[in-house]
């Protein structure tokens, strides 16, 4: 359900429902941010940081997306199983940085390169706390893949 890792790379499977595409059958464009969310938040759960946990802290925190560089690819469509692809790169201070890839049967379809920042619920950047970089350290690549078009297929 939270996918698997190979190495430092957590992989999430995820099928394209009719709910995911626009009215050609081709997944609109908004819905890989969801399909990544999951890759990211389900990366996150497996190494031990639990999103739940960091409301509880005191005071509660959250992680949030400050930043994102994309590119599509090739289009996913109906009925498609895509692997989300997951590494992070940084954790210190409030800043997680992570790079993904969409894939479908190992064909690139969509990259991103994330900055996140961990906030308090007043929006304000706040360092996460040291259980969770010390989590994070454990899982962390200083050489994200090279996600680009010419690793199609």
């Amino acid at each position: 359900m939270d996918g698997t890792f190979t190495d430092k790379i957590h992989k999430l499977d995820v099928r394209v429902y009719y709910e995911d595409t626009d009215f050609s059958g081709v997944v609109y464009h908004a819905n890989y941010l969801k399909f990544a969310e999951r890759g990211r938040s389900s990366f996150l759960r497996l190494a031990g940081v639990i999103h739940s946990d960091l409301l509880a802290h005191e005071p509660p925190l959250a992680f949030v997306v400050r930043a994102m560089n994309i590119e599509f690819v090739a289009p996913a469509r109906i009925d498609d199983v895509l692997t989300v692809e997951t590494i992070f790169t940084a954790a210190r201070g409030p800043r997680l940085r992570a790079c993904q890839g969409i894939r479908r049967a190992g064909e690139l379809l969509w990259h991103a390169e994330i900055d996140a920042a961990c906030i308090d619920l007043d929006g304000k950047p706040r360092r996460m706390p040291a259980e969770t970089v010390a989590q994070m350290a454990a899982w962390l690549t200083e050489k994200p893949p090279d996600f680009t078009a010419s690793q199609r297929g």
